[in-house]
Order: C-alpha cells, then structure tokens, then sequence
C-alpha cells in the first residue's frame, strides 16, 4: 500500500471531508478522490461513506487509519536512524501556539533554535476551541494547546497525539485597581457572585474554569462580553467594564488591573505541546521540542521566583 494513499484516507477521517483534507494536504479535491479510490480497490471494502455533506470512514476505513499510523511512525523513526548521524540536523519546523502562548514562547523558542543552527522555524498563532486542538498536527509539526487543570487528555478528541507538558500557569481574576477586591490577597467564588464578566468563547478552556467558579458560588456568572484576546479584555477591565480571568505570567501589565489570586476551585490551564505520533519521530522536531520544554522551565521558574506564584498576587 502506499504510504500516500493511508496518510490521505487518515487525514479525511480526522477532517470529516474531501475539502478539508485536500487543504490539509496541499492537493486539490480530485487527487484526494483519486488516492481514495485507488486504495479503495486495492483492499476490496468501502472505506468511506457519505454522511450529509461530509464523508466519514467505514469501520474497515477506521482500521486502515489506525493503521496508517504505524506506517507513517515507523517511517519516520527510518528517516531519524539516519539522521542520528548527520553532525547537525536540518529541516524546517511549523509551530504554532494559541495567542498569549506565543506572546510566551515564540520569541524566545526563535532565539534558542537560531543558535543552535540548521534549523528553521514556521510559526503561526492558532486560536482554537479545546478539542480541535489535536487535529491542528497535520498542518503543524508542534502544536502549542491549553486546557483547564483536570480536564480529559488530548486523545479523548480521537487524534492520537504525542504530549509534551510544558508548565502550569495560574489564572487570576483581573480586576480594575479601584474595584472593592483589589486589595485582596485572594478571593473565593463566593466573593465573585453579581459581578459583570468579560469571558471567553465558550469551548475555551478558561470558560471551563469561570463554569467552576459558578458552580462553587452556587450563581451563574453576569457574562457581558465575550472576548478571545487577553490584550483586549485587559484593557476593558482596566476601563472598568468589567472583571475577567486572566493567565498570570502574560497578563498583568496594564496599571489599572490588578490580578487577584482566586481560591477555592482549581483556577489554572496545562500548557503542552501537541505531535503527531510519526513527526515526534524527527529529530529537528525532537531538536526544537528540547528547546521549548526548556524554555518553560525558565519562564516557570522566573515567574515564582519574581513572586508570581499560586499564593501571591501579581499586578
């Protein structure tokens, strides 16, 4: 079988679609077509099926997908033995990170892997809901995904995924520095109750944390807005419009917000790194998720040690 053809029937089964999966691969809809029907007849069972307007694998499809994925690991760990003995790998790396992330680590991830040489970096940012996270690893080698603390792994979306963490960061409640709260050393969710929120979109893993701290309060949150963009819901906080939960290590800069420590309910998100299992194999992937791994060691560990940790506030 042809290892084309399999990525090809794997990338339609993860994207629900011909479309799709030809923007994926960088072909037009007629070739997916195509690969599909040749693999088709070459195993002598229906691989696809339509559904509505979109296609979805047959159980034999799904196993051949699964499948897929073996060949295309063991592939690549074939290419990584030989590239163990180049004297500097070479190759290019797409990353990409969700917003503050790469406020976070893009700039210093492109320093790092510029010193080490031969290897160049594509980055993009990737604003996404939690679970489409996973299937971000067919147009990236290295996806930069959040979720909320305890929330299900990455596989539960059904892209089996490689995980790298990368750091824990707190969320606090933001909120303009002439607010009743400001001067806390902490607030409960109790303490949260009749106040007006700036949220995010809901799928976003810190919407899951503001639905913890209503549960915990006993009273749904007053959303009056819902922004993405922490830059954005700084300022309108700081402006007054509002209070919010913000990330503590890329938030706080506005001097009219003050970042309040929130107890009570596990108020943070898991940084990880996302790979496709057979790119976890390449060894300039491998190379630049060092890089970043250490990186957020010393984000982390600055962090704490200027006195943003989970027991204090910063702001």
């Amino acid at each position: 079988m042809d290892p084309i053809s399999l990525e090809t029937l794997r990338t339609v089964g993860t994207h629900g679609g011909v479309t799709a999966a030809a923007a994926v691969l960088h072909l037009t809809p007629s070739a997916v077509s195509q690969q599909l029907a040749r693999l088709q007849r070459e195993v002598g069972v229906p691989l696809t099926e339509r559904v509505g307007r979109g296609l979805r694998l047959t159980p034999a499809g799904r196993a051949l997908a699964a499948a897929a994925i073996d060949v295309a690991v063991a592939l690549e760990r074939a290419r990584a033995a030989t590239d163990a003995y180049l004297a500097r790998p070479e190759g290019t790396v797409r990353v990409s990170a969700f917003q503050s992330a790469a406020q976070m680590f893009l700039p210093g991830l492109l320093t790092r892997v510029a010193a080490r040489g031969g290897i160049t970096l594509e980055c993009a940012d990737e604003d996404v809901a939690q679970d489409d996270f996973a299937a971000l690893t067919d147009r990236m080698d290295i996806v930069v995904a959040h979720r909320p603390d305890r929330s299900h792994d990455w596989a539960a979306g059904g892209v089996p995924v490689h995980v790298v963490p990368l750091l824990r960061e707190p969320l606090d409640v933001a909120v303009p520095a002439g607010h009743r709260l400001a001067s806390r050393g902490e607030v409960h969710p109790e303490d949260l109750v009749d106040e007006e929120w700036i949220a995010v979109r809901e799928g976003f893993p810190v919407a899951t944390v503001l639905a913890a701290v209503a549960t915990r309060s006993g009273s749904a949150p007053r959303i009056t807005h819902r922004i993405n963009d922490f830059h954005v819901v700084e300022a309108m906080v700081a402006a007054g419009h509002g209070i919010a939960l913000l990330p503590r290590y890329t938030s706080g800069r506005e001097p009219d917000v003050r970042l309040v420590p929130l107890t009570g309910v596990r108020a943070g998100r898991r940084i990880d790194a996302l790979v496709r299992m057979d790119r976890a194999e390449r060894l300039v992937v491998r190379r630049v998720l060092e890089e970043l791994q250490a990186l957020a060691a010393e984000i982390d560990g600055r962090a704490r040690g200027t006195g943003a940790t989970d027991a204090q506030p910063r702001g």
